[in-house]
């Protein structure tokens, strides 16, 4: 019981704190892109407009910051079994990112945010992109760690049954981590292109600010169109390595039981959950398993009854078959959104084109709804890539069921997951009305926050530019 509610907790703090760090990463780019093009064309909308979405990404920052706290806390005080097996390894990138990464980028937000107008503008420019390189570092060492979760290397197990680091290059050409910051780093910046056309949508739809929300709808689709086709091809290539390292997730997300060759892919199905090896497949599609899971056209996918027994033989008796229904459903969720998100960028593309942007009011309407869906696709994939690893912690290497602390209680767990769960929601909702509150006022604010700091900055008699 309080290895499950240790796992609820973990999960409940990890999914709230990622709905921030895609943003964080996505709109941190975009914002550096609006000051970059103020920078060289010295066009004040696009200053103002810097200062609009540079709020958001502030505001976003806050409340991230705060729910990612624990997350380094709880290994150690849920998960002492896996923190004292794997810290020579675990515990590397983790510090690195803290010491690195969340100092470059915290310490240059607040030079950003407090340099207007006191900084020379090329300086001030390069604060926001050192944000940025920040933001891209801390989810590297997070994946490098989480990587090496999925397929571990460049380790050995000392005389006491520890991990030690071995070869920290090899942690960095680790196929899983290689795809899988690919994956984040674009997942990232469709998130924040959704954000900023979102919001750019609703004061084109309520005819305010109409040249500077087109502008900003305008870069976001640009951004858009080819981060999500990139997507969609590093996605298949992550799904070939994962079929060789994790071919139970595979095997899992489309509920196969059996061998195939070639393999459907089901559009729907009802049944295939782990007491049901019978469903229904709904529109199987010929073939689109094989090219998602090895990259072939009639490629081999090994079914979950086969993996389960090869496991058995390998790691001893028991249950290694994942949670078949949230892998099927989270393969699903992430690959239908995206295609929907694909054709509404598609969709803008072409409107843009044709200067038809600021005046299609259905299409500016789906646009703010489609803000949900980064979120909904990035949840997803977590539970894809974190439940497909079950049993096991560490693929190959430790189980989850073995892997938290004995000495932890199960009320103790209960009080803490209640504490986190009351917290977290008192903070969305702090950040949901900080976040429409600003992004409904529109530029007036914008442009009192310049006028104000203006004014700070010659009353003090600060540098200028």
């Amino acid at each position: 019981m309080a290895n499950d509610l240790a796992r609820w907790q973990f999960a409940t703090t990890t999914i709230y704190h990622f709905f921030f760090v895609p943003v964080t990463i996505g709109l941190s780019f975009l914002v550096a892109v609006l000051q970059t093009h103020w920078y060289r064309t010295g066009n004040p909308d696009y200053k103002r407009m810097t200062r609009f979405f540079g709020t958001l990404l502030l505001i976003n920052v806050a409340i991230g910051v705060v729910t990612g706290l624990v997350q380094e806390f709880q290994f150690g005080m849920n998960w002492s079994t896996y923190s004292r097996f794997v810290g020579g390894v675990f515990g590397a990138p983790l510090a690195m990112e803290g010491i690195l990464a969340f100092f470059l980028e915290s310490t240059f937000l607040g030079v950003w945010l407090f340099g207007w107008d006191r900084l020379p503008k090329r300086v001030h420019l390069a604060c926001i992109w050192a944000v940025f390189a920040g933001t891209m570092l801390s989810a590297m060492f997070i994946l490098v760690a989480n990587s090496w979760m999925q397929h571990p290397v460049g380790y050995k197990i000392n005389s006491q049954g520890q991990a030690v680091l071995t070869n920290v290059w090899a942690l960095l050409v680790n196929p899983t981590f290689v795809w899988g910051y690919a994956h984040v780093l674009l997942a990232s910046l469709i998130t924040g292109c959704l954000v900023m056309l979102a919001v750019s949508a609703w004061h084109l739809r309520k005819g305010e600010h109409v040249e500077s929300f087109h502008r900003t709808a305008k870069i976001a689709l640009i951004v858009l169109i080819p981060a999500i086709v990139l997507q969609l091809s590093v996605g298949n290539q992550l799904g070939v390595i994962e079929t060789k390292y994790q071919p139970m997730k595979i095997a899992a997300a489309e509920a196969q039981w059996t061998n195939c060759k070639p393999c459907s892919f089901s559009a729907l199905q009802i049944g295939g959950g782990a007491n049901d090896k019978t469903p229904t497949e709904i529109i199987p599609i010929p073939h689109l398993l094989s090219v998602l899971a090895t990259g072939t056209w009639n490629g081999a996918v090994t079914g979950l009854d086969q993996l389960q027994s090869q496991y058995e033989a390998k790691f001893g008796p028991g249950n290694y078959v994942p949670d078949v229904f949230i892998q099927y459903w989270s393969m699903r969720v992430m690959a239908y959104l995206a295609t929907g998100i694909l054709l509404l960028s598609v969709w803008g593309g072409w409107l843009l084109y044709k200067g038809r942007l600021r005046n299609s009011r259905l299409f500016l309407l789906l646009c703010v709804w489609a803000v949900v869906t980064p979120f909904l696709m990035n949840t997803a994939g977590w539970l894809l890539t974190e439940s497909g690893r079950q049993p096991w912690i560490v693929q190959g290497l430790q189980k989850t069921a073995v892997s938290n602390s004995p000495s932890v209680s199960t009320t103790e767990i209960w009080i803490s997951l209640i504490a986190f769960i009351l917290s977290y929601i008192v903070l969305a909702w702090a950040d949901l009305v900080l976040m429409m509150r600003y992004s409904r006022r529109g530029m007036a604010q914008a442009d009192a926050e310049a006028a104000e700091a203006a004014a700070g900055a010659g009353a003090a008699g600060a540098l200028t530019y």
